[in-house]
């Protein structure tokens, strides 16, 4: 096994761990781990990643924002700011991404 392949398992299995040991609604574990990722200053790979799993859910672009605004105060502007960049590339890419996988199917 290769030791990027072996990387991403073990981030699977420990996302898979915190799923099935969390008491929270897939809406509200989803929310909890976009506030960890902005307070963290997560890159835009770990948004992307995330957004599969949002996409299946009733969130929405607002609750986004929401959650923005809901941790401004305790990260700090500049880190919503990084925060908010990053998902803007993170959503570019995953359109182009979407419009691919159409053309791919057509």
């Amino acid at each position: 096994m290769s030791e990027r392949r072996l990387l991403m398992d073990t981030i699977a299995d420990m996302t898979a761990a915190s799923v099935e040991r969390a008491n929270l609604s897939d809406e509200a574990l989803l929310l909890v781990r976009f506030a960890a990722l902005v307070a963290m200053d997560a890159p835009v790979a770990s948004y992307l990643l995330n957004f599969g799993a949002a996409a299946e859910t009733d969130l929405t672009l607002e609750d986004a924002q929401s959650v923005l605004v809901a941790v401004a105060p305790i990260v700090g502007a500049p880190r919503v700011v990084s925060a908010a960049g990053k998902i803007t590339e993170a959503l570019g890419i995953a359109i182009e991404l979407a419009e691919l996988e159409m053309e791919e199917g057509l």
